[in-house]
């Protein structure tokens, strides 16, 4: 059953701007991926707009087939070894203070696409000390050693989404586990706990109250600092159909019972996404625990 007409509230605007079209030929001419672009996220004009952007590396092609993304599923190319260089040129080029870095899910690499995160955290540091480094990663099917190398490198913000409630988990995330992912997020406190972990919810996909109230608890219990929630947008009638619009004073209550929770932070909204306003998430984890990470930068 469709939820019907989007509501005021999720209208996003899109301005076309000269930072933007600086990004945009950036991002052509290292011919790199922007998950903005790939995920058809709603703030991709306010974002653009200042100059910021999530990069996308391991391609563009995703190994599983989530019901609410947008990514195209199929056989990844090899890995770029050039890539990781371009990321970092590029945000050099930018005069970015705070750059989020993800990547498709690449299951057909035996560390899950771990030491391309890696790399790509070493050239940014490289070509950009003075930028801070947010990672996004994928579950990296649940392997400690892949999650090891990822710390090791040292990024600033370590972020993992649980993306719905348990029982949706399935339908919404084929091949994750909430489980899995949960104990991603408690391995990277307990390894790195000078990194702040953080995570994202959608709401709107047919989750009860009771169910979102469980998985904030478990959230928090697993060591998670910093957290967004966001309202599921189908990106076609081929994926999963929004089950209802959360409204902006529902988000605001769920905001407010997760901080009560302990959480550093919470960013809670209708057009909410993982990385929306990520230097301003990551800078309540440094102001409520001090700058732990060795390799970071003032905000």
């Amino acid at each position: 059953m469709s939820a019907g007409p989007r509501p005021s509230w999720i209208r996003a605007r899109y301005q076309q701007t000269p930072e933007l079209e600086r990004l945009l030929e950036l991002v052509r001419s290292e011919r790199l991926h922007t998950v903005c672009q790939s995920a058809a996220c709603p703030n991709l004009g306010e974002c653009w707009a200042h100059g910021t952007a999530t990069f996308m590396i391991a391609g563009n092609q995703c190994t599983r087939a989530c019901g609410f993304c947008d990514v195209a599923t199929g056989r990844p190319a090899p890995l770029d070894a050039d890539e990781p260089a371009r990321v970092a040129h590029a945000i050099a080029e930018l005069g970015l203070g705070f750059a989020v870095v993800t990547a498709v899910a690449r299951d057909d690499l035996d560390d899950g696409g771990a030491e391309h995160f890696a790399r790509t955290i070493a050239a940014i540091r490289a070509r950009a000390p003075g930028c801070r480094v947010e990672v996004l990663i994928p579950d990296l099917k649940g392997s400690l050693d892949a999650l090891r190398i990822v710390l090791d490198a040292s990024p600033d913000v370590l972020n993992h989404n649980l993306e719905t409630v348990e029982r949706l988990q399935r339908p919404v995330r084929k091949a994750g586990r909430y489980d899995r992912s949960l104990a991603l997020l408690a391995n990277s406190a307990r390894l790195r706990p000078d990194i702040p972990t953080k995570t994202g919810l959608m709401l709107g996909l047919g989750e009860r109250e009771d169910e979102i109230r469980t998985a904030l608890r478990d959230i928090r219990a697993h060591g998670c600092r910093l957290l967004t929630i966001g309202q599921y947008l189908a990106p076609s009638a081929a994926h999963l159909p929004v089950d209802r619009w959360v409204t902006p004073k529902e988000f605001d209550a769920w905001a407010d019972e997760a901080r009560a929770l302990g959480f550093d932070e919470v960013f809670s909204g209708p057009l909410v996404r993982s990385s929306y306003r990520a230097e301003k998430l990551a800078r309540a984890a440094t102001s409520s625990a001090g700058a732990l990470n060795p390799n970071s930068r003032p905000l």
